[in-house]
């Protein structure tokens, strides 16, 4: 007994010495989905605010950190949480992952357009703003005579084919936003329409959001679907690019949380405080980040043509986004988009083309049958294997129990089959209707 006593103490002593030692050291260990362009200005410059701490930052894309936070939460070694899907933090919130605290940091207005910056509970805090839209280069469009995008639809035009980029929205978390966005502004079976219109352009999915921007940048592709800040710094860096809100997007703000039971809690709130202040917010607008600052008064600091979401009409009339709603459904509208755009862009492409194909050879010889049949095309490609309701009802096939993940799998199938089929007839259907009008 007295060396079990003996041993308890000791453990505990280790234990109490441990944490004493990491708050001496003051290292605070972020996970967050944001590149180094973005994290290390941050860090050079809390850690000059705060001498003798250390930002540790790990970087893994949102869906992977949400995971990571969840498996480790046992023996939690991160102190805070950094990402751009404000769904994410709801997911973090709802499995009480996140520690509740209350800002010092003032002028900070409570919505920015018509979203709420913080969370109603302390959950987690906004600390930029962030829009979704498209992003050209402006040397490739003029080589290929494309016209500059301003709407989703645009990119569905047939000069657009096989220019566009986009990440995965299970591998981005601020992708799935934009298509949560089209289909909560357009309406499920409309949205998905818009969204399968324009994938039938695209020239792949990657699996990295930043390496669309990336790709813009440098000419490898002409277009890509980003958020605003990756066209904004690359343009503060003087690359030929062009960026526009499309009418059906949102504003929403990036966010930062504390994890619960965080190794280091203090140096957490004072990384909070830090990026909400004066000095952390005129961070966001150096040319490598170029983000949209929550802090008002910030503004005054930046270029003349910065964009300002509190005073810009244009931000004032985007769509409210219902965090709760793409929530709920992030896990199928995901594998949705992977199953029957991701896995088949090549069938999708092939039915587009083929429909492009049809149409101008219609527009110099027209024939109804044919103008019928290429409807019948696209109705073919817009058809969804599922609705609004049985969407939300298959929400629960996607929980991670064993005989569950079964059902996922068997509707990952489903959907899968019902896509390469209807693109496959949508492709017969255009090739016959481009040979009635020969």
């Amino acid at each position: 007994m007295i060396r079990l006593l003996a041993a308890t103490a000791a453990a505990l002593t280790f234990a109490l010495t441990s944490t004493a030692t990491l708050a001496q050291t003051g290292k605070v260990t972020i996970v967050t989905s944001f590149a180094k362009d973005v994290t290390d200005p941050f860090k050079k410059a809390f850690e000059a605010a705060h001498p003798g701490a250390t930002l540790e930052v790990q970087n893994r894309n949102t869906n992977a950190a949400v995971k990571f936070i969840e498996e480790t939460k046992a023996n939690n070694q991160v102190d805070l949480m950094w990402a751009s899907a404000p769904d994410a933090f709801e997911v973090l919130k709802g499995k009480k992952l996140l520690q509740t605290y209350k800002p010092k940091a003032t002028g900070i207005p409570e919505k920015v357009g018509s979203y709420p910056i913080n969370d109603r509970d302390g959950a987690y805090f906004g600390f930029a703003a962030s829009g979704y839209g498209i992003m050209w280069n402006e040397r490739y469009a003029r080589a290929n005579k494309l016209p500059d995008p301003k709407e989703w639809q645009d990119l569905a035009k047939p000069a657009f084919f096989d220019h566009v980029s986009i990440a995965a929205p299970s591998r981005s978390g601020t992708t799935h936003l934009t298509i949560e966005t089209i289909l909560q502004g357009e309406g499920w079976d409309k949205g998905w329409r818009t969204i399968k219109e324009m994938a039938g352009n695209f020239r792949n999915v990657t699996e990295r959001s930043f390496g669309v921007p990336e790709a813009v940048n440098s000419g490898q592709v002409g277009v890509g679907i980003v958020i605003d800040f990756f066209a904004f710094a690359a343009q503060a860096a003087n690359f030929p690019v062009k960026f526009a809100y499309p009418s059906v997007t949102t504003v929403v703000p990036a966010n930062i949380g504390i994890i619960a039971n965080a190794p280091n809690r203090a140096g957490a709130e004072a990384f909070v405080e830090f990026i909400l202040s004066p000095k952390g917010q005129e961070v966001l607008l150096e040319p490598g980040i170029r983000r949209l600052p929550v802090n008002t008064a910030t503004y005054a600091k930046a270029p003349a043509d910065y964009p300002n979401p509190f005073k810009d009409p244009q931000f004032q009339k985007m769509m409210l986004f219902d965090v709760d709603k793409s929530e709920s459904r992030t896990a199928v509208v995901d594998t949705l988009f992977d199953q029957i755009i991701s896995f088949q862009l090549d069938g999708l492409k092939g039915a587009t083309k083929a429909i492009h194909d049809a149409e101008a050879a219609l527009a110099k010889k027209d024939n109804a049958q044919g103008r019928t049949l290429v409807k019948e095309a696209r109705d073919l490609i817009a058809a969804m294997p599922l609705g609004e309701t049985q969407a939300a009802e298959a929400r629960s096939a996607f929980t991670g129990a064993k005989e569950k993940g079964a059902r996922q799998a068997e509707l990952e199938q489903q959907w899968a089959a019902f896509a390469k089929d209807r693109y496959a007839q949508a492709k017969g259907k255009a090739e016959q209707a481009a040979r009635l009008a020969r």
